[in-house]
């Protein structure tokens, strides 16, 4: 009796803790970043002039960087946090499991269009850019209800099964995993997008690099806050 207790505690600690955003996330950091990514792709082919050959290379070059990255992020969750929903909630990442192969056949539409945008001749390639472009909206729009589910559902999910310990063992796992030019890209788009207070309990602590590339990726007006939030370790 005194052991169901002390569970029933540590399950409305676990709840309070939740909806006061005190436990571990694995999800809207990185989201954020991917919903940044994902929206300046959008706009970048959505404004493409189809007959200025460098900007058309550049668009195409920023497409299939987020496919790659898409890619990747899908591998990780995939391998990392669908295991551990599944372990202690069976059936518990068939949503987004399902989600995910219907994304990777979708990026594989996306690059065949690029290739289509290049291969095109000049009269028939805006056509093939507005084919991109729509396909890249209706891509970014399930998206995005992807992560509002895979942020509230599966998180409830894992707030419910895992203690936080257990889950920042699981992120840690995940996040030694990324290759390093996956994992710098990601932070190229997630930094611009967190609040103050996520940047500096992201960077807070870390090696001189990570805070070089915040450097170069944050306004000035974001830079300072930063510094000014931790200190010396920025100078």
């Amino acid at each position: 009796m005194k052991q169901a207790v002390v569970r029933l505690d540590e399950r409305r600690d676990r709840a309070q803790a939740a909806a006061e955003g005190r436990r571990v996330d694995m999800y809207t950091l990185v989201h954020k970043g991917i919903r940044a990514f994902m929206g300046a792709t959008l706009e970048a082919v959505g404004r493409l002039d189809a007959y200025d050959r460098d900007e058309v290379a550049q668009a195409l070059e920023q497409v299939r960087s987020l496919g790659a990255f898409l890619r990747a992020h899908l591998h990780h969750e995939n391998q990392f946090v669908h295991p551990a929903l599944e372990a202690r909630l069976p059936g518990g990442a068939r949503r987004t499991a399902g989600d995910h192969v219907e994304h990777e056949t979708a990026i594989e539409r996306l690059e065949a269009l690029a290739l289509g945008v290049e291969g095109a001749q000049d009269a028939s390639r805006p056509t093939a850019v507005l084919a991109l472009y729509r396909e890249l909206a209706l891509f970014t729009a399930e998206n995005f209800e992807h992560m509002h589910h895979e942020e509230t559902q599966n998180n409830a999910a894992l707030w419910a099964a895992y203690s936080d310990e257990e889950l920042e063992r699981i992120h840690q796992t995940l996040l030694g995993s990324i290759e390093p030019g996956i994992f710098a890209l990601g932070l190229r788009w997630m930094l611009p997008a967190m609040t103050p207070a996520e940047r500096a309990g992201l960077l807070a602590g870390k090696p001189g690099p990570l805070l070089e590339l915040a450097r170069s990726a944050l306004s000035e007006r974001d830079w300072a806050k930063l510094t000014a939030a931790i200190g010396p370790l920025a100078a």
